[in-house]
């Protein structure tokens, strides 16, 4: 009886009001729908939650650090791909949930490893907390029941909200993790990097002039190489900064102490590892954050793809730069490296060779002490080298030779605890 109604009253409207009422109509339909896409799309907050649960296996603590039962790398792999998994397990909830970050660390207790996750997820902003943090769970707890390699206690298992101001900071915090996507497609002299790329690299200062470059490995500490602090050794006048230029830095910080290795003897090139400690704790940002270190064991293999960044100069003999560069490169074997008309013996253990063996692409003055980095398939960066020394700057068999971070891994954990 409506239907027949609004037809017959339908038949009294002029052409004009007809078409005004389409229009209108229309115009709901759109606006109705463009709401429920915003606030099931793009009205999406990022929330984050931190989430636990215990190995129970006496010989985790007891061989922790070792390389026995359960070694750490192989530990941190397999609880990597416990939360990688998670994005898969959001398709099957309502509106796409998505986690697109996560962080980990584990600590020994008596009987285990207590293992900590810190998730990021989006949701829509309609959704009740309470059924968020019991899909959360639902998805840690299916998870571990599937990590039938490890004895875990599903008991332990436990997901708590955390704060959007702790949260972000827990995940900046993270180590090899950058905001900006890796573009470095040319590589002839390097390229200007762009804002919050390379957020671990450091310009250190002598009297506020820049000498060489340093990678940040936590809030307070930073790796760089021995040979920077051969002419001065008064720490009080060396200035940390960082930032992808020099002048102005996003962030300055006093040098407290610089230990340089022990067996260090500059005529010999080897031993070329320091440790810096500022004043005052770094605050992470985007812009500004520190990088995962290898483990000892971890092996880099020949015609790798690494990146050098450093502010230094373009040509030998040239000045170093207020902008931050990059380039490409890739790791030449020590057969190569080692063969006479390269550097022969000169190259000792704990050094390595990369660039190429044309030239051209290389590390120069000013980049001394700075990163050679490369990324794992979780897109997570590690260093990997630091510049140490070089026959002139890019010139054909005479690639940069780098400070092997593995080499040195444990005297890094031996003097900063890292």
């Amino acid at each position: 009886m409506l239907t027949v109604g609004f037809g017959t009253r339908s038949r009294n409207l002029k052409p004009w009001m007809i078409a005004v009422l389409i229009v209108l109509s229309l115009t709901v339909v759109a606006v109705t729908i463009g709401l429920l896409v915003h606030f099931l799309v793009f009205d999406q907050k990022k929330e984050y939650y931190h989430g636990s649960f215990k190995i129970l296996d006496p010989q985790i603590n007891n061989n922790f650090g070792q390389s026995n039962t359960y070694q750490l790398k192989d530990l941190r792999e397999t609880t990597e791909n416990l939360v990688s998994q998670n994005n898969a397990s959001g398709r099957d909830f309502v509106y796409s949930l998505k986690m697109y970050l996560s962080f980990l660390c584990h600590s020994p207790e008596e009987d285990g490893v207590k293992v900590d996750v810190i998730m990021v997820f989006q949701f829509p902003s309609t959704e009740q907390r309470a059924v968020r943090e019991k899909k959360i769970q639902s998805i840690l707890n299916q998870k571990i029941r599937n990590l039938r390699a490890l004895p875990i206690n599903a008991s332990s298992v436990q997901v708590n909200a955390m704060s959007s101001s702790t949260g972000e900071l827990t995940v900046q915090a993270s180590c090899g993790k950058r905001v900006v996507p890796l573009n470095v497609n040319r590589i002839a002299s390097g390229v200007i990097a762009p804002k919050a790329a390379w957020p671990w690299q450091a310009s250190l200062q002598y009297d506020n002039i820049h000498q060489c470059g340093a990678t940040l490995i936590s809030n307070t500490w930073l790796v760089t190489a021995a040979h920077c602090f051969q002419k001065y050794k008064n720490p009080h006048q060396w200035t940390v900064s960082f930032g992808t230029k020099i002048n102005p830095p996003l962030m300055k910080r006093n040098v407290r102490r610089f230990i340089i290795h022990e067996k260090y003897r500059s005529a010999a090139r080897e031993y070329d590892i320091a440790v810096v400690q500022v004043s005052s704790r770094v605050t992470f940002s985007d812009d500004i954050r520190r990088i995962c270190l290898p483990e000892a064991s971890a092996s880099f293999q020949p015609n790798l793809t690494v990146y050098i960044t450093g502010f230094g100069a373009l040509y030998y003999g040239g000045e170093s730069q207020n902008d931050l560069r990059e380039a490409r490169v890739k790791i030449i074997s020590d057969d190569v490296c080692k063969q006479p008309q390269v550097y022969g013996n000169d190259i000792k253990p704990g050094m390595f060779c990369a660039g190429y063996r044309e030239g051209i692409y290389d590390a120069c003055r000013g980049d001394s002490g700075g990163p050679l980095v490369t990324r794992d398939l979780k897109d997570t960066w590690y260093l990997i080298g630091i510049v140490s020394w070089g026959d002139n700057c890019g010139q054909k068999d005479k690639p940069g030779v780098y400070t092997q971070v593995t080499y040195y891994r444990n005297w890094i954990a031996s003097k900063t605890g890292i």
